[in-house]
């Protein structure tokens, strides 16, 4: 089933299921208005939105064109935004571009961070920034939608609270990241909202390519109309989504809704550091984890950041070349012009 929040004029949009192939839509607000009030009583409401998105695909309801550029993110704002670093080799590369070691709890013990959920973009409107120099980057994740989980879940009840699965543009100021984190009380002003993809799709709709914990796909990252990363989310995930779910819940309860990121999707692959798509890599899903090779290879790195005016598209496709999610698709624009 895939579901989506279209523009309405009100905060939190209206809920409508999507058929599979992206192409038309059905409205289901009148069984439940939101996606978070869907997920709120999700163990009543889901059979419900089964029917329709059944009746959707037999052409059995009322349709209309689906149009990526009228969604919302599916959530347009959460409860909580918690976002991991589930690929390790993305940590470490950003660090050593700050010049920071990494501790080899890392590898054991996986990083989360809160991210800001009252006003997420919608996936196809602009990034507005409010100055170029703050270093403007995209990363390319995957994130889940909880239900509720209880304080200390187990793996196996935290792989049962998976009910959605998106794309995720975390969209970071990395002139800020550094001096932020040094002051030992992590980002803020560095994470300006993010964007999540057109539509939100429960875990059956990937296939075997779900295990319960990671989708195994290329995450596609174009920029200015070129690859610039074809990462493999199922290939270095050091951390699935039942661990960062288990490690997030260890002290508190995550209320119906929550989001849960992968953090930056990053492949090795040849056992380094990883190759640009260009070079015959998998190339990288943020422009930060570039520069850092760039860094090792030459002393300094050459590709800028973000620039006003760039296109920034992240989009995954099935083993068949279908578009699963839509595609988030961002120009970057000039904050109050």
């Amino acid at each position: 089933m895939k579901l989506a929040t279209l523009k309405d004029g009100t905060r939190d949009g209206k809920l409508v299921v999507v058929s599979r192939d992206l192409t038309r839509f059905t409205d289901a607000s009148f069984l439940v208005p939101t996606l978070q009030a869907a997920l709120d009583d999700w163990s009543r409401i889901v059979s419900h939105l089964a029917t329709i998105a059944e009746s959707l695909e037999n052409n059995a309801v009322p349709s209309a064109r689906f149009h990526e550029h009228d969604a919302h993110s599916p959530l347009p704002r959460a409860y909580q935004w918690a976002d991991g670093s589930a690929y390790v080799n993305h940590v470490e590369l950003v660090r050593k571009a700050r010049g920071a070691e990494m501790p080899a709890s890392f590898w054991t013990d996986p990083l989360i961070y809160q991210g800001g959920s009252d006003a997420f973009i919608a996936p196809r409107d602009p990034i507005r920034v409010v100055d170029e120099a703050l270093g403007l980057d995209m990363e390319a994740e995957v994130a889940v939608v909880v239900d509720d989980v209880p304080i200390g879940a187990s793996l196996d009840a935290a792989r049962a609270a998976i009910r959605l699965v998106m794309l995720v543009n975390d969209v970071t100021l990395r002139s800020l990241t550094a001096p932020e984190l040094g002051k030992g009380f992590g980002f803020f002003q560095s994470k300006p909202s993010s964007a999540f993809s057109p539509v939100a799709v429960t875990p059956d709709e990937l296939g075997d390519a779900w295990d319960g914990g990671k989708v195994s796909l290329p995450l596609l990252v174009d920029v200015n109309g070129k690859p610039f990363g074809r990462a493999n989310a199922g290939v270095d995930m050091t951390f699935d989504f039942p661990a960062l779910i288990v490690h997030a819940a260890k002290t508190r309860p995550l209320a119906a809704g929550t989001i849960i990121g992968s953090g930056t999707v990053s492949n090795k692959l040849d056992g380094g550091p990883g190759k640009p798509v260009s070079a015959g890599g998998a190339g990288y899903s943020c422009i930060a984890e570039l520069r850092m090779i760039e860094t090792i290879a030459a002393g300094e790195p050459t590709t800028p950041f973000l620039r006003l005016g760039d296109i920034v598209r992240i989009e995954m496709k099935d083993r068949t070349g279908h578009s699963i999610f839509g595609a988030i698709e961002q120009k970057v624009e000039k904050y109050g012009e």
